[in-house]
């Protein structure tokens, strides 16, 4: 297969029972694309949106890593399992109390906000080398460190029987798995998860996914740039370009806040991500001019 110099973002509906690695394969083939790379895993057991950044688009799928992600998924209660969701045995049953919207709503209340998290021994973390799922599945535990983590909202969608369906606005490093136990057992009772969705990565709450039939029949493919729009917009000279690709500060065409930025030549072309600091711009991650032309 022929690879081609495909540069931009393609929100994937990643489906069940899919690892993300095998999608962003998936994809990759379909397109021909020369480099891709995925924002944020997704467990084959979780669906949902999926950013993989092609080409040079690779370049600021940290930037996106970053960013706020919602999801919706399903508890239920009187049940924890080994992996927190439903392709672990039970390891744990309990007695479910009665409970109502009004008790749900108040528990769920007490984990909105800044808190500290354990990630749990199935997950892609890598100790001395070793994913931790790996040690799991043989049996062994080791100790980890807790996390800062930021739920920002967290609310009930349905109550049916002992299921709970929840969705939650969270920040960078959150395992919902492990905030469905800690749910459970702050409702008095145990549980795992059952259902989990992403449905949208900021900043492309407002984009639509695209399946993987639908990619290989036409792809939706965002211009890079797009996937960060919270950084101020900074256009340069002709002349401040060619130093900038040159790995040069340079001054920007009018005055740029401190911070990242995103660069732009005088047609407009976007050119990567830069820094701005005393008056000047110096380059950060810069794209590869004329790949697409």
């Amino acid at each position: 297969m022929i690879v081609a110099p495909i540069d931009g973002i393609v929100l994937l509906d990643k489906p069940l029972g899919l690892s993300s690695n095998h999608a962003l394969q998936r994809v990759k083939r379909m397109l021909g694309a020369d480099k891709a790379g995925h924002v944020g895993s997704l467990d084959p057991l979780a669906t949902g949106m999926l950013p993989i950044c092609l080409g040079e688009a690779t370049k600021i799928a940290g930037e996106i890593v970053s960013q706020r992600k919602r999801y919706q998924f399903t508890v239920k209660l009187g049940e924890r399992t080994a992996t927190g969701d439903v392709e672990g045995a039970v390891v744990e049953t309990c007695s479910i109390p009665t409970l109502g919207p009004t008790e749900i709503e108040a528990a769920l209340q007490r984990f909105v906000g800044p808190q500290k998290q354990t990630p749990p021994m199935f997950s892609a973390i890598k100790k001395d080398g070793q994913p931790l799922y790996k040690l799991a599945r043989a049996g062994i535990e080791i100790e980890r460190a807790a996390r800062d983590i930021v739920i920002f909202e967290l609310s009930l969608e349905r109550l049916d029987g002992a299921e709970l369906a929840l969705a939650t606005l969270c920040a960078k490093g959150t395992y919902v798995r492990v905030l469905a136990e800690d749910i459970a057992r702050a409702l008095g009772t145990c549980g795992h998860v059952t259902r989990l969705r992403r449905t949208y990565v900021e900043p492309f709450e407002e984009e639509a996914m695209q399946t993987l039939e639908e990619i290989e029949q036409g792809p939706r493919i965002l211009p890079a740039d797009g996937g960060v729009p919270h950084m101020p917009a900074v256009r340069l000279t002709a002349e401040a370009t060619e130093r900038l690709m040159h790995g040069q500060a340079v001054a920007p065409a009018s005055e740029a806040p401190v911070g990242r930025v995103r660069l732009y030549d005088e047609a407009g072309q976007f050119l990567g991500i830069g820094e701005s600091l005393d008056g000047a711009v110096r380059p950060r991650r810069l794209w590869v001019r004329g790949r697409s032309e």
